[in-house]
């Protein structure tokens, strides 16, 4: 008599994973982001560095690639932060989940989806590019240049969409670490091909500010290639296997109605800072220069937040695909108070000393008076920015990320509006416009938490 089959086991979870849902919080997220805000000030260096080999060449040139600076940051947020980030949160709920086989399948979906969005950026954004440009220009040369920097930066799209999309499976197997030290040698890669490329070291061919988009493709190329390579290794937890390569629009949907969503969010940042830009600059070039120096000290911050955001994602996100969602909110509380506390303590250094920060880059009185009510004015709400800006990455986790979205949209009316507000029909200082500004971010913070605390994890909410 044939006895009857017992049901299945499922696959018991790995070392690691097993780490993620069980471990004291503080410390696990501590230990996971570490490497990462490490890797992303290394890579903000890259940045920094290649801004000078361009300043090298003179002023068209400089002029040029400021023009493409908010294009690589809004491609480099989009690939990393927004669909990434759903990356990162879809394959950890499916590991939590103990799903191993929808796990690996999302691999492949990521491939495409980073083959699509690069495509779209090189056949659908770059022939309207130029128009864009000729806004904010109407020097020839500085067009032609940022046209070719364009032309070779969206042509490998493609290459650093995989290599973004890669790094974030990566991290939902809570491997923090093979990306931050792709990210490190990458650095150590580009950095010197930057400046041989640029300015023609080594014997190398001249490109100028060709040659800094050139050395970023051959960057993600590599990267890209070493992050395949570690998904076919014997030891890999998931693995890129041919076999599972079919599409599946559920699983496309599973990224995409986190990924689409977010993809609003750097839209809103950078709509953001271009409104201020507005405002600031009827106040003057040396005051738009100050907000400039004033606010690069957010964007040092974001690194340092964005890699505890990019933990909490995982975390959460494993702890909600296994069921374990009073530990996946606690972990959402300490991770969003740890980033508050780091975003915080900077802000309010730089509110105290402001000229330790805006003496670095200019000497011109009335530059660094803007400077300095910049830091003054905004530097002690960003404990709240780093509060709301983590909780937005741990929402992602938490495929509920709507109400992360809307308190970002709450922060540009604060800021944009406000500020238009105060400015025009109460003909307030420039140091209102920063304070304002300022409580834009406590709004942001404020609400984000809020939503959070209304449950919207628990409901799956998005």
């Amino acid at each position: 008599m044939n006895q009857p089959k017992k049901p299945q086991a499922p696959p018991a979870h790995d070392a690691r994973t097993q780490k993620m849902l069980s471990d004291k919080p503080l410390p696990l997220l501590i230990s996971m982001a570490s490497p990462n805000a490490m890797a992303f000030v290394v890579q903000a260096s890259v940045s920094m560095t290649e801004v000078w080999f361009i300043g090298q060449l003179g002023t068209i040139s400089l002029a040029a690639m400021a023009l493409m600076f908010p294009m690589l940051m809004l491609l480099q947020m989009l690939s990393n932060g927004a669909i990434g980030g759903a990356v990162t949160g879809a394959i950890a709920r499916s590991i939590g989940g103990r799903d191993t086989e929808t796990a690996e399948r999302l691999i492949w979906h990521s491939l495409m989806i980073a083959a699509i969005a690069g495509l779209f950026f090189l056949v659908v954004v770059l022939p309207v590019l130029e128009p864009i440009l000729r806004l904010m220009s109407n020097n020839d040369e500085v067009i032609v240049q940022s046209r070719l920097y364009a032309t070779i930066l969206f042509a490998g799209c493609p290459l650093l969409w995989s290599m973004a999309l890669l790094s974030s499976v990566y991290r939902g197997m809570g491997n923090m670490q093979f990306p931050a030290k792709l990210m490190v040698l990458g650095a150590s890669i580009q950095i010197p091909l930057s400046g041989a490329l640029i300015l023609g070291w080594f014997g190398a061919p001249s490109l100028g500010i060709a040659g800094a988009a050139v050395s970023i493709i051959v960057v993600a190329a590599i990267s890209t290639t070493l992050l395949v390579l570690g998904l076919r290794h014997k030891n890999s937890p998931l693995k890129l296997r041919w076999s599972l390569k079919q599409p599946r629009s559920a699983l496309f949907r599973a990224i995409m109605r986190i990924g689409l969503p977010s993809t609003l969010s750097p839209i809103l940042t950078v709509a953001t800072i271009s409104g201020l830009n507005v405002l600031v600059g009827s106040f003057g070039i040396a005051a738009l220069a100050g907000y400039g120096i004033g606010s690069r000290v957010e964007f040092l911050v974001i690194p340092l937040v964005f890699g505890l955001g990019v933990s909490m994602n995982a975390l959460v996100g494993v702890n909600l695909g296994a069921g374990q969602v009073e530990r996946a909110v606690r972990i959402g509380w300490v991770g969003g108070g740890l980033a508050a506390a780091v975003a915080g303590v900077g802000g309010l250094i730089v509110a105290v000393f402001p000229d330790i920060w805006a003496g670095f880059f200019s000497d011109d009185p009335a530059t660094l008076a803007s400077a300095r009510g910049y830091l003054q004015n905004a530097g002690p709400f960003f404990a709240f920015q780093g509060l709301g800006l983590s909780l937005y990455f741990a929402s992602q986790g938490a495929g509920a990320v709507t109400w992360p979205i809307v308190a970002g949209f709450l922060r540009m009316l604060v800021s944009i509006g406000g500020g238009a507000v105060a400015l025009y029909w109460l003909d307030a200082s420039l140091n209102t416009i920063y304070l304002v500004s300022g409580i834009a971010m406590l709004v942001f913070g404020l609400f984000t938490a809020g939503a959070l605390k209304m449950g919207i994890w628990e409901r799956g909410e998005n």
